[in-house]
C-alpha cells in the first residue's frame, strides 16, 4: 500500500498516547518521530521536514490552560510558517480549540481520540501542507519572474545611441494612456516595445492582449475582435468575448495594422471613436477601457498618404510614434546581442558555456541582418545546436546576402509594366499564394498588391 504521508511528529509528554499515536499511524505514514519534551521542537525542525506535527495542548508544568501549546504552535509556525500542525487536546475544550486555529493550527483532536477520524485529520493536514508549499513555489517564482519583468527592458540588449533613445520614449511614455505606434522592419522587437510599454503603465496588473491583424480573415474579423453570442452565425455554438473586450482595463497591441484592408480599418475606427464594442449578433453595447498600442513595419504614413490607410485612423493610434532601428544600424549592439543570444541557448539547451570566434564577429559585422534582431536570434540558436566546439567560427553561420546561381530574375525586355508583373508573379510564387508575404517583401499593402494582381489578371 502505498503511503501518501511523509514525515510525521508527535509532540506529548504522555508515554502512552505516544505509544498508541506510533502503533496505529505507521501503517499509514512514511515515518514517525515522537518527542515528549517540546522544548526540542526548535532543534527537530532545524534538522527534519516534517509533513504534519501532532502537538499536545498542555504538558506537565500547565496542565489545563493550553498556553504552553500554544506557545510551542508560534514557535513552529515561526520556524516553518507551512506547517501543517494538528492540536491535541484531551479536555474538549473548544473555544481554546477554536483560538489555536485562529493562530495557524490545521485542526484538532481529542483524547481519546477515533482511529478512522485521526487518520483522516492527519491526511487532510498533510494534503494541505503540500498544497501550501506548492503554494509557496509558485508564488517565489511569480516573484522572481515579476522582478524580471519588472526590469524596465529585460529583454533589450543594447547600448546604442538610437536604442536609447528608445528606452527614453518609452519611460516617457509607459506612465500615459496615449495611444503609441511602434514603426520598424521586421524582427526589430516591435512586440518587445509593446510589452515595454504595458508594464511600465499603471495597467502592468491586468491584460495585454496581442493582435496579429495581418493574419485575421476578413470573415472572422468581428467575431475576433469584437466578440459574438450564440447563434450569431453557424458555428457560434457559445457566447465568446472578443480581444478588445478581453483587453478592457489592459493593454490592446495590434500587430500589423498595416495590413488591415479599408473596411476593417473603418470598424476598427469607429470601436475607437465610440469606445464601445456590440458582440456579433448582440444590439447590446459593451465598454471598454483600454491602452492601445500598434505596430507595423510598412510606411503607413505614406500609405495614409496614397489613400490606402485611414488618415482619421492613424491619428488615432499615433499620439506618440517610437521608430525601432533596424540591427544594420546599431552596430555597436551586434556583440552584445549576440553573446546575450549565446548564453541564453547555452543555458536553455544545457551546453557547455561557448564564445563567440573574432572572426565570427567579423562576419557578423560585415552581413547587413534583413530580418534584423531576430534573425540574428535564430543563428545563434541554431548555432548553439549545432555547433561541437567551444569558440563558434565563421562557418558555423550560413546567410543568404545574395541570390543563388541561376536563382537571379531574367527579363525579356524592361517595359515597367512587364517587370512589376514578373517581380509580383514571382513574390507569389516564393511565398506559396501568400498575399501578407508577398506584399511584405515587395514593400506594398495587400491592397496595392490585390489591385496590381487584378490589373495585370495574376
Amino acid at each position: 500500500m502505498t503511503k501518501d504521508i511523509g514525515k510525521v511528529l508527535i509532540v506529548d509528554d504522555d508515554e502512552d498516547v505516544l505509544k498508541a499515536a506510533r502503533f496505529f499511524l505507521k501503517k499509514h505514514v512514511q515515518s514517525i518521530h515522537t518527542e515528549r519534551n517540546p522544548e526540542n521542537i526548535p532543534g527537530l525542525l532545524k534538522n527534519n521536514t516534517y509533513d504534519v506535527i501532532l502537538l499536545d495542548m498542555n504538558f506537565a508544568r500547565d496542565v489545563t490552560s493550553g498556553r504552553e501549546g500554544l506557545h510551542w504552535l508560534s514557535k513552529i509556525i515561526e520556524i516553518d510558517p507551512q506547517a501543517a500542525v494538528i492540536m491535541i487536546t484531551a479536555f474538549g475544550d473548544i473555544s481554546l480549540a477554536v483560538t489555536a486555529v485562529k493562530q495557524g493550527a490545521t485542526d484538532f483532536v481529542l483524547k481519546p481520540w477515533q482511529n478512522e477520524k485521526l487518520l483522516a485529520t492527519v491526511t487532510a493536514a498533510g494534503n494541505l501542507r503540500n498544497s501550501r508549499l506548492e503554494v509557496a513555489h509558485l508564488r517565489s517564482r511569480q516573484e522572481q519572474l515579476s522582478a524580471d519583468m519588472d526590469q524596465p527592458f529585460h529583454e533589450f540588449v543594447g547600448s546604442s545611441a538610437a536604442m536609447q533613445q528608445v528606452f527614453n520614449t518609452v519611460l516617457k511614455v509607459a506612465g500615459t494612456d496615449a495611444n503609441v505606434l511602434i514603426l520598424g522592419e521586421n524582427g526589430t522587437g516591435k512586440e518587445l516595445v509593446a510589452r515595454a510599454l504595458h508594464r511600465n503603465s499603471n495597467r502592468k496588473n491586468e491584460a495585454f492582449i496581442s493582435v496579429d491583424m495581418g493574419a485575421i480573415s476578413e470573415s472572422l474579423f468581428e467575431s475576433e475582435l469584437f466578440g459574438h453570442v450564440k447563434g450569431a452565425f453557424t458555428d457560434a455554438a457559445s457566447d465568446r468575448a472578443g480581444r478588445f473586450e478581453i483587453a478592457s482595463g489592459g493593454t490592446l497591441f495590434l500587430d500589423e495594422i498595416g495590413n488591415l484592408p479599408l473596411q476593417m480599418q473603418s470598424k476598427i475606427l469607429r470601436v475607437l471613436e465610440s469606445r464601445q464594442i456590440s458582440r456579433l449578433g448582440s444590439s447590446k453595447t459593451v465598454p471598454l477601457d483600454i491602452r492601445l498600442v500598434c505596430a507595423t513595419n510598412m510606411n503607413i504614413l505614406e500609405m495614409a498618404a496614397g489613400k490606402e490607410f485611414r488618415q482619421d485612423l492613424l491619428y488615432r493610434i499615433n499620439t506618440v510614434e517610437i521608430h525601432l532601428p533596424p540591427l544594420r544600424d546599431r552596430g555597436e549592439d551586434l556583440q552584445l546581442l549576440a553573446e546575450h543570444f549565446l548564453n541564453k541557448y547555452c543555458r536553455k539547451y544545457h551546453k557547455p558555456m561557448k564564445s563567440l570566434g573574432a572572426a565570427a564577429l567579423n562576419k557578423f559585422y560585415k552581413y547587413h541582418w534583413p530580418g534584423n534582431v531576430r534573425e540574428l536570434q535564430h543563428c545563434m540558436e541554431r548555432a548553439i545546436i549545432l555547433c561541437e566546439s567551444r569558440v563558434l567560427k565563421p562557418e558555423d553561420f550560413n546567410f543568404s546576402t545574395a541570390p543563388a546561381e541561376g536563382e537571379g530574375i531574367v527579363f525579356e525586355n524592361y517595359n515597367l509594366e512587364d517587370v512589376e508583373k514578373t517581380v509580383i508573379r514571382r513574390a507569389i510564387d516564393k511565398h506559396k499564394g501568400n498575399i501578407s508575404q508577398a506584399a511584405d517583401e515587395l514593400g506594398m499593402t495587400r491592397a496595392s498588391l490585390y489591385r496590381r494582381l487584378e490589373k495585370y489578371g495574376l
